[in-house]
Formats: C-alpha cells, sequence, structure tokens
C-alpha cells in the first residue's frame, strides 16, 4: 500500500484519558448535597421551617436625627426608648436592607418593625408591612444583642 491509502484506513481506538477523580468529585459533590438537604429536612432547620413561639415581642419605629443619631420609638405608646449615636453599623445595617424593600414598595418608615425573642433562645427582626425578617443568630451574640436590649428598655 501507498501511504497516502494508508491514512484512509481505520485506526483502533485508543483507552479513554478522561481523568476519574473529575468523576469521583462529581458524584462526591451530589452525595453532600442530598445528605445535606436530607439532614435539614429532618433537623427541621430549613428556612421553610416555622419559627419558635415568641417568648417576648416589641414594636419599634426608627427614626433618624439630624445629628446622625437613630431615635428607637416604642411602636405602641411612640415613647422614645434612646437615641442611638456613633456608627451603630449592625442596627443601620440591619435596618437598611428591610428599609430598601420598604421603599420599593412605596410603604413610609413610619410604620413599626418588631423584634422578637423566642423560646429557642433567637431573636428576629421582622417587617409585619413586607413580611421580610432578619434572624439576627446568624450574625453572632454580640449582633444578636444590639437588638435583644430593646425588648427591656424602658422609655427616657
Amino acid at each position: 500500500m501507498s501511504p497516502s491509502h494508508a491514512s484512509a484506513l481505520p485506526r483502533k481506538a485508543g483507552k479513554d484519558h478522561f481523568p476519574h477523580w473529575v468523576l469521583y468529585c462529581a458524584a462526591g459533590i451530589m452525595a453532600f448535597s442530598l445528605i445535606s438537604v436530607g439532614l435539614i429536612r429532618i433537623t427541621g432547620n430549613g428556612p421553610d421551617q416555622k419559627a419558635a413561639a415568641p417568648t417576648v415581642q416589641r414594636s419599634l419605629v426608627f427614626q433618624d436625627e439630624k445629628d446622625g443619631g437613630v431615635r428607637v420609638k416604642d411602636g405602641v405608646t411612640g415613647q422614645t426608648l434612646t437615641v442611638l449615636q456613633g456608627e451603630q453599623g449592625f442596627v443601620r445595617g440591619s435596618l437598611r436592607a428591610l428599609t430598601r424593600e420598604r421603599y420599593s414598595r412605596g410603604i413610609g418608615s413610619e410604620l413599626p418593625f418588631e423584634v422578637i425573642a423566642r423560646v429557642d433562645g433567637r431573636v428576629t427582626l421582622l417587617d409585619p408591612s413586607t413580611g421580610q425578617r432578619v434572624d439576627l443568630e446568624s450574625f453572632g451574640p454580640t449582633n444578636v444583642a444590639e437588638f435583644a436590649r430593646f425588648l427591656a428598655m424602658q422609655a427616657e
């Protein structure tokens, strides 16, 4: 045979050189995902699970002051509980997230938020006007304490 005819003959298929470790990693990721979802469902800790019963609940209105402070008022009586001075980063950040949702729906800032302490020790910041909530325990005990202190405050 001439060299030009040799290239027209079928060649033997070689071994597949796809790395097996890629398949093992993909299988591991899928197994981890399925096990994680199963554990969340079994333990009842998923985001769609019902929250524990409230032990203490308080309506609060937060108002920005001209000097940069934040006035915290009881949402029922309207009495001032405290005026937060300084940066108050976590309080402002949590409220900003909920206020942004209110703004997008055309809801004003005069409606109160709810701070709720629950039987299981969790503290939740809830906006009843939008249904949005922030589970504060996700941010650590120091940040939970920033909102939990409002539950026990008396009017100034």
